[in-house]
């Protein structure tokens, strides 16, 4: 059996934009992954919603992709892939992060996953849509977010070039549920669980 671990944010947590809950595991596309790919492969969820990926979180260790992920790292078993979905939280204004401090945050986890996983596979923060302004997480995130969101994918790709892991671009066929303009419909997940399964 390959051991796949997914490892983010409120979107690989399975972040439901209608309501606040979490998708259920016929509906969040890391579980709809796991039936795609059957009994071969465990596909194990680690998402936390609020996490960041290089930047300190106030709100504590699990929250803090910079020193939660070396510690999961170094603790977790046999990782064959790993799929990094992190940094969209980092693009909150109260952050006012910079895009050196993505890059070098973003290869330092690279290096991290490298010590453990077989293959790495990298997505991009989503493309935040003019949505999030007028939704609950208005009070987080800008146009300076959005601006910063749009423009993030290449360092994302350059350095998966860089260090020989995959880029899987989710902003290429799916975009953020007009609720919040940052988290996904049910059928965005199903495109997501789908798409992505042809990588393994």
């Amino acid at each position: 059996m390959k051991n796949i671990v997914c490892y983010g944010d409120s979107n690989t947590f399975g972040y439901n934009p209608t309501d606040g809950t979490r998708y259920d595991e016929n509906t969040r596309w890391t579980s709809i992954l796991q039936k795609y790919l059957g009994t071969e492969y465990k596909v194990m969820e680690e998402g936390m919603c609020d996490r960041t990926g290089f930047v300190e979180n106030p709100n504590g260790f699990l929250f803090s992709g910079p020193k939660h992920f070396p510690h999961f790292i170094k603790e977790s078993g046999n990782i064959d892939f790993l799929v990094l979905w992190i940094g969209t939280n980092d693009l909150m204004f109260k952050y006012n992060i910079d895009f050196n401090t993505i890059e070098n945050g973003l290869k330092n986890l690279i290096i991290l996953a490298q010590t453990k996983a077989k293959k790495v596979i990298i997505i991009p923060p989503v493309i935040l849509s003019e949505k999030i302004l007028q939704s609950s997480f208005g009070d987080s995130f800008d146009k300076t977010s959005i601006a910063k969101s749009k423009k993030v994918g290449k360092i994302y790709k350059n350095l998966t070039n860089t260090y020989n892991c995959v880029f899987f671009d989710i902003n290429e066929f799916a975009t953020p549920s007009d609720f919040d303009g940052l988290h996904f419909d049910t059928n965005t997940h199903k495109i997501i669980a789908e798409k992505l399964s042809k990588l393994f």
